[in-house]
């Protein structure tokens, strides 16, 4: 007679079997409570952050009555395009001439100090001297430093030599970057292999062609960055402006808008011309991010993970 035998388990002990909270695969399931909240807050953001948007949207299609007197955040009479034809005929179009002025000051600047950046960072990264880190040191300070700060010193050197009301008195100032020194030195010294730059010196290729055709193209993801935070940077500065420029010709669209908001009293009718250059003067930082999105959040997650 064959012995049937039973196995019991031990006291305490209970049946394998998937785990509360965790999925036949292995994963974590994650709790609904904290992935509502999660999107809760998110959508809280989205609309703190966007609604000022969408009200200047309603606000520069409505006309300089409609603006005071009708529902703020719906549209009443559409006069987008109307207004916007107002704008560009005020004054013989000097608003154009400020949006010129930014693009130009923004956009050259930006790529001159990016590069600029580059050189400077990858020197720094790729060559030993004496006093690197002294130099690199001095960097971390500049970005420290508020631009406002040195909008005073930069005035009187810029009186000095009789620049100022020109353009180069907002246009050199913005050339340089201490925070893209800073972050082309992180991203050299991470995505540059030093064998790769010494098989290009045994190649025959100078140090300065090493740099145009090998460094700048591995670099590509940080030169992005520089130049989007760049290009926001002088874009958005009001400061320098402020004290630098007396001739309306040279303002940039920040400032410009700026001088006629401080006219409302006196040409009530200015308000609608403010609210639709504001909103034509976010298009460009738009388009642009945009544009370099998946660039520059590359070179950002290169860099957290470097």
């Amino acid at each position: 007679m064959s012995a049937v035998t039973t196995s019991r388990r031990p006291l305490g002990t209970r049946a394998s079997g998937p785990r509360s909270g965790a999925t036949r695969s292995g994963a974590v399931r994650e709790p609904l409570v904290s992935r509502t909240s999660a999107m809760l807050v998110m959508a809280v953001f989205t609309v703190y952050f966007l609604l000022p948007l969408w009200w200047l949207l309603v606000a520069s299609s409505k006309s300089t009555g409609d603006i005071l007197t009708t529902n703020p955040l719906w549209f009443a009479d559409m006069r987008l395009f109307s207004n916007i034809g107002d704008l560009f005929a005020y004054r013989d179009g000097i608003f154009l001439r400020w949006l010129g002025n930014s693009l130009l000051y923004a956009g050259l600047g930006g790529a001159v100090a990016t590069l600029l950046a580059a050189m400077a960072g990858y020197a720094l990264a790729k060559y030993r001297f004496p006093g690197r880190e002294l130099v690199f040191d001095v960097v971390l300070g500049g970005v420290l430093v508020p631009a406002t700060a040195l909008a005073l010193p930069l005035f009187l050197i810029f009186s000095q030599v009789q620049l100022t009301n020109t353009f180069w008195a907002v246009f050199l100032p913005s050339l340089v970057s201490p925070f893209g020194v800073y972050l082309a030195r992180i991203f050299a010294a991470s995505s540059v292999p030093d064998e790769l730059l010494e098989a290009s010196r045994l190649d025959g290729a100078g140090e300065i062609r090493t740099f145009f055709t090998v460094s700048l193209r591995l670099m590509s993801p940080a030169l992005v960055t520089m130049f989007l935070f760049q290009f926001v940077a002088i874009w958005n500065n009001f400061f320098l402006p402020l004290i630098m420029l007396r001739s309306e010709e040279l303002f940039p669209v920040v400032f410009g808008l700026y001088g006629w908001n401080n006219q409302l009293n006196q040409i009530p009718e200015l308000r609608g011309l403010v609210l639709i250059g504001a909103l034509l003067s976010v298009i460009p930082l738009i388009v642009i991010f945009l544009l370099l999105q998946r660039f520059w959040r590359n070179g950002l997650g290169t860099g957290a993970l470097k």
